[in-house]
Formats: structure tokens, sequence, C-alpha cells
């Protein structure tokens, strides 16, 4: 097979971020966009501080359900990799 079927994986561009949803992938979709977020915050990409895009922003970039990005997002605040303002937005921490 040369290529696969856009079914099978999503891949965004979110500001300057990378983010790549692979469908068929074992791993749960909030998982994958959580190590996502995570390694973009490890690796310096999103800075300390530095506001995440926009729950709106990544259902759109990526076709994931608001419920789904919301969930990636709590696992990161549960971890303490990010910290959530309702109403502002999430933050790198």
């Amino acid at each position: 097979m040369t290529g696969q079927s856009s079914r099978s994986q999503r891949v965004y561009h979110c500001l300057t971020m990378r983010l790549a949803i692979d469908l068929r992938s074992p791993v749960p979709s909030y998982q994958q966009l959580a190590g996502q977020l995570r390694d973009a915050i490890a690796s310096g990409e999103i800075r300390s501080g530095e506001a995440l895009p926009s729950i709106t922003a990544m259902t759109q970039e990526t076709g994931l359900a608001v419920g789904t990005v919301r969930h990636a997002l709590r696992s990161l605040a549960d971890e303490g990799t990010i910290t959530i303002v309702p109403g502002r937005g999430s933050f790198a921490r």
C-alpha cells in the first residue's frame, strides 16, 4: 500500500505545532493529543506561561470532539503540566 487512508491519520498544524492523531492506533485520541502537547511543552516549543491553542482552535484543526480535547487538557492539568484558567485558556507550567 503506497499511502494511508485520510481516515487512518489526521495531521494538522496548530500555530507552529504539528498535531497528528492516528485513528488506527490503540492509544486513545485524547492520550495522543495530550502526549503531543506534553512533548511540545517539554521541548520548549510551548514555553512556561505560554497559552496553548484554544479548545475551539484544536477541535477545528484536528477534527476531534470538544470532549476529547477537554479530556486531553484535563489529564495534563491533573499531572501538573498545564494550568486551566476558566474563561482565559490553558497555560504551560
